[in-house]
């Protein structure tokens, strides 16, 4: 009788012990670790820009752990997902939910994969924090435990349309109800957004698009898309593309003869080193929104130089792009925010990352933070315009970032 007692007592207080495991804090292996879940496309087609932001996040992770980590020495332990596309982000966060009790999780690049991986924290009671993905859909949603630490398509597409106003009508010497503007852009929800917001900002200020062509970025031959808006003669040609579909573009606009005196691209392709290895010198004028990069006014990007010294120790080459970058800033703001609560529970870090603000100038990429109460999205995020210059991208415009004004030569 004695050894059925002993070995029910053992077995309720194994159960106990076994509760208590379960009901500990969201995300922490032990009591010097906390668990962040990444769920970002490092397999398939959008790996080459998912790897890129992924890395950021991951130098960031790396930085606050060998400084001491968060909340009184804290470690942070980055457990990855493959979000290859939106049905595997469904099924990686939910295996990062209730499967490795992960209760924050940060991501994705992919708009796509932004939207549907948000959607189950949100049912779920976790905290999502979105680095890179851009539509504007993925905070419009006004959800509770959605927070976006980058710059949104529509914040985009100001910034092309202020660049316009600002700069090309002063170099083409034209008013601004004479400059023509084509857009070409793939047309997934990431090229899709930034057309229509700037087709719709355009009509507000009064400029003129005289078209908009959409193709997909898997396309092998852009020659109507090229055609139409060479048809229609823009002083002005908006380009939203990844990187094959971007080289393509600028390939066979060259082969059928389009000129265009001031080319945009945004985003994507058009500042990976990818595409100016693969253009060459061709690529030497095209200007570009996008992420802050790396030829930049370093007093309004402070830390810039150690991340890129940080990116090359671990990886043994320069950044692709401003992806890395952007993710390792919005990183450093999440573990921010972990270091004041000091654990892992989404109520109270949303709550403290609402009360979180930085100054514009003061961060790595240069963007303030301030969070909008109602979506989540950082309020004082915003793309900046590059050029490629003598086969580097230089930033250009606005003048508090730039290392160099935007070269435009009116043909």
């Amino acid at each position: 009788m004695k050894k059925i007692v002993s070995a029910i007592m053992v077995s309720f207080l194994i159960f106990l012990s076994a509760c208590s495991s379960e009901g500990s804090s969201g995300g922490e292996t032990d009591s010097k670790t906390l668990k962040i879940g990444a769920l970002f496309p490092l397999s398939g087609g959008l790996a080459l820009l998912g790897e890129e932001s992924f890395r950021g996040a991951e130098l960031a992770i790396e930085y606050a752990n060998k400084n001491g980590g968060v909340a009184g020495g804290k470690q942070i332990e980055l457990v990855k997902g493959d979000a290859v596309d939106a049905d595997a982000a469904q099924a990686e966060a939910n295996r990062l939910i209730n499967q490795e009790n992960i209760k924050t999780i940060v991501g994705s690049f992919s708009s796509s994969i932004a939207f549907a991986a948000s959607e189950v924290a949100e049912r779920s009671g976790v905290l999502y924090w979105e680095l890179g993905a851009v539509a504007d859909t993925v905070t419009d949603r006004k959800y509770k435990y959605v927070l976006r630490t980058n710059p949104p398509a529509s914040y985009f597409s100001k910034v092309h349309l202020d660049f316009i106003k600002e700069v090309v009508t002063k170099k083409l010497g034209k008013e601004l109800g004479d400059i023509k503007v084509a857009i070409a852009h793939e047309d997934s929800s990431y090229g899709t957004t930034i057309a229509d917001e700037a087709s719709k900002l355009a009509k507000k200020e009064g400029i003129n698009i005289i078209t908009n062509q959409g193709y997909s970025a898997g396309t092998n031959d852009l020659s109507s898309v090229i055609l139409n808006i060479k048809k229609a003669e823009p002083d002005v040609l908006i380009a939203v593309s990844y990187l094959n579909d971007s080289v393509l573009l600028a390939r066979q606009s060259e082969e059928l003869g389009l000129k265009v005196p001031v080319f945009i691209g945004s985003g994507g392709g058009h500042t990976m080193t990818d595409f100016k290895d693969a253009m060459g010198e061709k690529a030497n004028g095209i200007l570009n929104v996008d992420f802050p990069q790396y030829q930049i006014n370093k007093d309004f990007t402070p830390g810039i130089e150690e991340f890129l010294k940080l990116y090359k120790e671990k990886y043994g080459t320069e950044p692709r792009s401003g992806h890395s970058l952007a993710n390792f800033m919005g990183m450093k703001v999440a573990l921010d925010v972990i270091d004041k609560v000091g654990e892992i529970d989404p109520d109270k870090l949303k709550e403290e990352a609402l009360k979180y603000t930085a100054e514009a100038g003061t961060t790595v990429t240069g963007w303030g933070v301030e969070f909008d109460k109602e979506s989540g999205q950082n309020q004082l995020s915003k793309p900046y315009v590059h050029q490629w210059i003598d086969g580097e991208l230089k930033t250009v415009w606005p003048e508090d970032v730039a290392v160099e004004e935007p070269q435009i030569v009116n043909q």
